[in-house]
């Protein structure tokens, strides 16, 4: 009797040698047995999943920084460029029939077709692959239409929205402008609801399917007649938006491409990191005529899969590739190409009536398309587990005709889960109560942390591996604002001093007084000082020392801080600019204790000079970065000017090394040697040579204000002198100055002065309009005052807005080998 046959084996590896049976068809006990045709079952789904965001976003211009293709290839390339991309899907949708039509085709679609073609291993691997890239794409598809929605409709947003602010070049000057982009938990919150209502419409089988695709493609179709019926009426509506309506001449001027760089936020720059040629805007377009397998993922719900796959699927590639041509023709006669580059949604400015049409198409058409992956991903995991080769999937199998359930829940469960899981954790993490019994977490980086700090040893770190860790001396020439316990700028140089954005920074600041008496209050300013860098999401540590004074302060400071090799090597602290002004009398003297304190640690020094006129993050900065290097620094000079290269503030300025030469030097020879060193260090720089002549007053290239300058420190250094040796002449002693006894030649004093006068002379003349200068930092001078090195740095830096006077150490930071 037929129903005492054994049934034909499903599976690849059951039953290869056993007879075959003829076998009356069962109808099954529970289930909805509803068929689809290849209008329902194959048409539709894969027009939902091939016409996408990527219609509405890539043609003109970009939706959250990617560029378009009319905008940029031009009509004739973006023809190809469509063309191209069209006929690769088409080639594959041929393939796709021809296995289709060689044989019955039971469910699984694309896993069933491979895995009879080339065996269960093959076949298993590639359809879980697929199941996850289904239920993944569904979960982004999600994402974009919530994405669509809330940057539409801000209002909606539960959580506050995020600013970027980019650069904009729409005049002369590229202007900050900030982009609002939605709450990641918004994104979050309504991707579970949505997601949710999808998989309750998918649960209920192919019925309900049926009824609700149709309300997602619909509205996606009428937006696209709006959007062409808006293209014949565009001349009217937009006389001079640079929107020229149907025209002549702006096909011929949009024919040829306009290839060019643009930002991170997709807007056309110069200076821009992001090139876009053909291959790029293939990769960028190519996602929109992709999706041909969501017909054939619901093989086991088709009437007649060997007509519906091929017929349904090539009659939807071609749709799209059509459409696609089409829009590119009507696109690049539509406007002009600088409203094609700039208008980051044109479907939605020629929509007509309202631009709502677009929003409310790339809204249902992503929801459309997320309703097919979690349609398809389902029915192909219930087809892997039917097969029976993985014991594991055996819950998830279903009887022919039956709705695949239970892989449903996985499917939503997989969706849900993580966005749910990532949700609870960023809201614990943020207004959560801290819990007093520790975690494991701490518990594993605590003893990574010793290992990894035992690995390093105390051993000198080679220059490939070394990395910048600098100690920042919050501690002011003066008074910040209230609850200001860091200046901001030297926050902001903290994060330039970075490589490759990887480091730690020490903030360090000194409190004056008796450690018992203010252990409490560094406990409160230690606390203050570590919320101000998070806050300025700066990656270091914080410490308060109390000490007598700062000086005592700074000396326990440079000598303890920091365990084995992660000691901090560069000491950074601002230019005490105000010392004269606010006549602060014991700022010389602190000043040049500090330096000599680093060099006697070996430590390397960066002050900076015009710390108020610091460029933040989003003010880019344009000339050069002028180096002048006139002794060994061990390279590091060099490399503070590579690490503002990284920084968007100063990635559009351009390096020059200024060598300071003696007058009988041979400077081509000096030349070629540092420009054979930088090629080495495979840094691009250009090289000038400056000859230190002597001095001439009358000389035409000396500038007025340095010459000024120098006779107002030549007057004071007098007086102050005059005024040491009547002291020591009334008291009967030596010359003394800041506690100890000195001795001054005075020619000696006159050389130091000539010879920071014609640097800072050089520097006026050569790097006025630089972005920012680097220049050595000569060492204080024995047995001189510390009153008169504050008058050669003066001397040194007046007039240069921007600074960074620098003092390499015994070592080098840089080296030629890889």
């Amino acid at each position: 009797m037929a129903s005492d046959q054994q049934q034909a084996p499903s599976s690849p590896r059951d039953g290869e040698d056993a007879p075959i049976h003829i076998e009356h068809p069962k109808v099954p006990l529970h289930g909805n047995n509803v068929k689809m045709g290849t209008m329902m079952g194959v048409f539709v789904p894969c027009l939902q999943n091939i016409l996408g965001i990527i219609y509405y976003i890539r043609f003109s211009w970009a939706w959250s920084g990617k560029t378009g293709i009319v905008g940029m290839a031009g009509i004739g390339q973006s023809l190809l460029l469509v063309a191209f991309c069209g006929s690769c899907t088409f080639l594959t949708t041929i393939s796709l029939s021809a296995i289709a039509t060689n044989g019955a085709m039971k469910g699984g679609g694309p896993y069933y077709l491979i895995g009879r073609a080339l065996g269960p291993e093959v076949g298993v691997s590639i359809g879980l692959c697929f199941f996850l890239g289904n239920a993944v794409a569904g979960a982004l598809y999600v994402l974009g239409a919530v994405e669509t929605f809330l940057n539409a409709i801000p209002a909606a947003g539960i959580f506050r929205d995020t600013q970027t602010f980019v650069m904009v070049n729409g005049t002369n000057v590229a202007q900050p402008v900030a982009v609002t982009s939605p709450n990641l938990h918004d994104l979050q919150v309504y991707g579970i609801v949505v997601t949710i209502i999808l998989c309750f419409i998918v649960f209920g089988g192919v019925k309900i399917i049926n009824r609700v695709a149709p309300a997602f493609l619909v509205p996606v179709v009428f937006s696209l007649f709006c959007i062409f019926i808006g293209i014949f009426l565009a001349r009217k509506d937009y006389p001079t938006d640079g929107i020229t309506g149907l025209s002549l001449k702006s096909f011929r001027d949009n024919w040829s491409s306009a290839y060019q760089k643009t930002n991170n936020a997709g807007v056309p720059d110069p200076n821009g990191k992001i090139y876009w040629d053909f291959n790029a805007l293939v990769g960028l377009f190519f996602p929109a005529v992709t999706g041909i397998m969501a017909g054939s993922n619901r093989s086991a719900s088709l009437k007649d899969t060997q007509r519906s796959i091929p017929v349904g699927t090539l009659a939807a590639t071609v749709s799209t590739s059509v459409l696609y041509l089409i829009t590119v023709l009507f696109f690049g006669a539509l406007a002009t190409r600088d409203k094609l580059l700039t208008d980051r949604l044109l479907t939605a400015t020629v929509a007509w009536p309202i631009p709502a049409i677009t929003y409310l198409g790339i809204i249902l058409s992503t929801l459309g398309a997320a309703l097919q992956s979690l349609t398809g991903a389902p029915r192909l995991l219930a087809a892997i587990a039917n097969d029976d080769i993985l014991p594991v999937l055996n819950y998830f199998k279903v009887g022919d005709g039956n709705e695949p359930h239970a892989a449903t829940l996985f499917t939503a469960f997989i969706l849900i889960s993580l966005a749910l899981a990532t949700l609870i954790y960023y809201y614990v993490s943020i207004k959560g109560k801290a819990g007093d019994w520790g975690d494991g977490f701490k518990s594993a980086y605590f003893q990574l942390a010793l290992r990894s700090l035992r690995s390093l040893g105390a051993s000198q770190v080679h220059p490939k591996n070394w990395y910048p860790i600098p100690l920042i001396f919050c501690r002011p020439w003066g008074k910040l604002p209230e609850n200001v316990p860091c200046h901001p700028k030297l926050a902001d140089f903290a994060n330039c001093m970075k490589k490759k954005g990887r480091g730690m920074s020490m903030f360090v600041s000194i409190l004056d007084g008796d450690y018992q008496e203010c252990a409490e209050d560094a406990k409160v300013a230690c606390r203050a000082l570590s919320t101000y860098i998070e806050y300025k999401r700066c990656e270091g540590v914080a410490e308060i020392v109390v000490a007598p004074s700062m000086s005592e302060g700074f000396r326990g400071i440079v000598q303890t801080m920091g365990l084995g090799n992660l000691k901090p090597n560069i000491v950074v602290m601002r230019y005490p600019e105000i010392w004269r002004r606010e006549n602060l009398t014991e700022i010389p003297a602190t000043f040049v204790g500090i330096i000599n304190d680093c060099i006697v640690a070996n430590k390397a020094v960066v002050i900076v000079k015009g710390l108020d006129e610091w460029p933040n993050e989003y003010q880019r900065q344009y000339g050069t970065i002028d180096l002048y290097w006139i002794v060994r620094d061990g390279g590091l000079m060099l490399l503070l000017s590579q690490l503002l290269l990284t920084k968007e503030s100063f990635e559009s300025c351009k390096i020059q090394v200024f060598c300071i030469a003696e007058e009988d030097s041979d400077a081509d020879e000096l030349k070629a040697d540092v420009k054979k060193f930088l090629y080495d260090l495979r840094m691009q720089a250009e090289v000038i040579v400056v000859s230190m002549k002597s001095w001439d007053p009358q000389a035409e290239h000396q500038q007025e204000e340095s010459v000024e300058a120098f006779a107002s420190a030549q007057e004071r250094i007098g007086a102050y002198l005059g005024e040491m040796k009547e002291k020591a002449r009334l008291e009967g002693a030596p010359l003394m100055a800041d506690g100890k006894q000195v001795i001054v030649n005075e020619q000696q004093v006159e050389k130091f002065l000539y010879t920071t006068l014609k640097l800072n002379s050089t520097i006026l003349r050569y790097s006025r309009m630089a972005a920012v200068v680097l220049v050595s930092l000569p060492p204080p001078p024995l047995n001189h005052p510390a009153y008169f090195y504050m008058e050669y740095m003066d001397l040194l830096v007046e007039n240069v807005p921007r600074l960074l006077i620098v003092r390499g150490y015994r070592r080098d930071v840089v080296t030629l080998f890889t």
